[in-house]
């Protein structure tokens, strides 16, 4: 590799300072930085050089893309790497799964950083495609290519010393990795022991006080904001006094708002707060590589040569970013190449018949029902007279679109078994229905609809492409088909954006929903690590008492 030489104002996070200067790249390492004399300095006309981005939780799965097609995107944005939970495809693939997202993040000029999934299957209440035990955990954390244990989600577990959870922490701990967490809402007692148990991240604070609880017992917080869960505006404050403790991430992010930004724009938010520069680069760029031990630059002489070149440091537009000293993004185009991807998947249903989502009026005049949130992974729990919900069949309950209480359902798509049903507020569909293999934590098939024949369209569409998104409208269909995992496309990453981007437009303009990621939002209506009411394969579920409450 050539060397070279770059000047502009230089950005010393570590000793809070800008500079001009010119920075000698050699070899993909950093070998030098000077400080250049200058007349009448003016910053303002030149352009500024940090370390490039770091998103400290994410999962690459969820933004439907293949590792190589996420990179590809988010070097546009000086993403230069990321703690990346392979959670999702574990749950379908297993190890092998785990191995495949390694082995094609290699494929590119990016800093993957990958974890050991903790909780594959994330509860016994749900049918997940894989297993991964003690042994596999401690297998994994023993290569190079894992940095920690990832989020432990069984926060039970920990909290009821279950063997199996404390001898996973405890492989992290042998090879002296760290342990993220995710304990939403979790605070006092309770929380210092989980703390105490060794796991110091949390990404799932959702108010200021249970950040500032968790911080003061010592743990490190992340700010998420993805296309579903977004707590940006609840825990920003905490950054003036806490910055050391803190980091950005996404979590889980959809194509199009990949395509739109990043980590960047998270920076430009904090600083249009009035957080102090140095403090907002911190959380951005450093406290990550640092907790994580990430073999990532920091622009230091003697580092690898990953940083970028931006127009200021309020709006963080990207010009140019460097990993090991090679261009791999300039004026908000990518030179990664999309490279061609094998296929993983486990995927093993059949259609589904209209009568498979026949149910009965209880004898109960009261039911259970889901209550989304726009912009949180947590939801309420509802309760609606059954009486709304009947229409032709005095015993059958069906979708009621005036009232917004529309039907849910769950299909396994590893074995054949009933299908889960329940009934959901909030998506504010009008017609048609939507179908997602996208389904946290297992992946099955999560669905939504007015109507019966259109829940069995949009799910039949999914399992026809062997996983996928699906909406179905009175007079249209749209399927993405998402063939690696049910989770993630093998096409160019903007491809998959701009498909993306089509199929959520017909889900808000022609089916109506008032959501602003209907998809990601369906996508953890299965997840019951999450509080409070959700629908699994096995039927509704209580995150509060940890139960399932129905099996219908």
């Amino acid at each position: 590799m050539n060397s070279y030489k770059i000047q502009g104002n230089i950005v010393d996070i570590f000793q809070k300072k800008i500079f001009y200067g010119e920075i000698t790249v050699a070899e993909g390492k950093i070998s030098s930085i000077q400080n250049l004399p200058t007349i009448n300095y003016q910053p303002s006309t030149f352009n500024y050089i940090l370390p490039g981005f770091i998103d400290s939780h994410v999962h690459i799965e969820s933004s439907m893309l293949v590792p190589s097609e996420f990179a590809k995107l988010a070097v546009v944005h000086g993403t230069v790497a990321t703690i990346s939970d392979p959670h999702e495809i574990a749950n379908v693939c297993g190890m092998a799964g785990v191995e495949f997202m390694i082995a094609n993040g290699k494929t590119v000029p990016f800093k993957f950083h990958f974890g050991a999934p903790s909780c594959v299957p994330a509860t016994i209440f749900e049918t997940a495609g894989a297993v991964l035990d003690v042994a596999d955990v401690d297998t994994l954390l023993q290569s190079d290519d894992i940095f920690y244990l990832s989020e432990m989600m069984n926060f039970p577990g920990v909290l009821h010393a279950d063997e199996t959870v404390l001898q996973k922490i405890a492989a992290s701990k042998k090879y002296n990795k760290p342990v993220d967490g995710h304990a939403p809402g979790l605070m006092g007692e309770l929380a210092k022991k989980y703390i105490d148990a060794g796991i110091s991240t949390d990404h799932e604070c959702f108010t200021a006080a249970e950040a500032l609880d968790k911080l003061n017992y010592g743990m490190k917080i992340l700010i998420r904001e993805g296309s579903a869960a977004k707590n940006f505006e609840a825990l920003i404050e905490l950054m003036h006094e806490h910055y050391a403790m803190m980091m950005f991430c996404s979590d889980d992010k959809h194509p199009d708002s990949l395509v739109a930004g990043h980590i960047n724009q998270l920076c430009a938010r904090a600083v249009a707060k009035g957080i102090d520069i140095f403090k907002v680069l911190q959380a951005a760029c450093i406290n990550p590589a640092l907790h994580y031990k990430m073999k990532v630059g920091l622009l230091r002489a003697g580092d690898a040569a990953d940083f970028i070149v931006v127009e200021d440091l309020a709006n963080f537009k990207v010009l140019q970013t460097y990993i090991d000293g090679v261009l791999v993004a300039a004026n908000g185009v990518s030179k990664i190449k999309t490279v061609a991807s094998s296929i993983i998947n486990q995927f093993d249903c059949e259609p589904i018949i209209k009568g498979d989502l026949y149910i009965h009026r209880p004898a109960k005049q009261e039911i259970e029902v889901i209550e989304a949130l726009d912009g949180q992974l947590i939801t309420n729990k509802y309760l609606q007279d059954v009486e709304w919900l009947v229409e032709d069949d005095e015993y059958e309950m069906t979708s009621n679109p005036e009232i917004d209480v529309l039907k849910i359902v769950v299909v396994n798509r590893y074995i054949h078994s009933k299908v889960a049903i329940a009934f959901i507020k909030n998506f504010g569909l009008k017609q048609g229905a939507i179908a997602s293999s996208v389904a946290h934590d297992s992946h099955n098939i999560v669905a939504v609809g007015t109507d019966d024949e259109s829940l069995m369209k949009a799910v039949n569409l999914v399992i026809a492409a062997q996983g996928g998104v699906s909406a179905v409208s009175n007079t249209k269909e749209m399927v993405l088909a998402l063939p690696v995992a049910g989770l993630m496309s093998n096409d160019d990453g903007y491809k998959v954006a701009t498909a993306y981007t089509a199929i959520d437009k017909m889900v808000k303009e022609e089916l109506g929903s008032t959501l602003t990621a209907p998809f990601m939002t369906l996508s953890f209506m299965a997840l019951l690590v999450i509080p409070h009411l959700k629908l699994s394969d096995m039927g509704l579920f209580d995150g509060d008492e940890f139960k399932l409450i129905s099996n219908s």
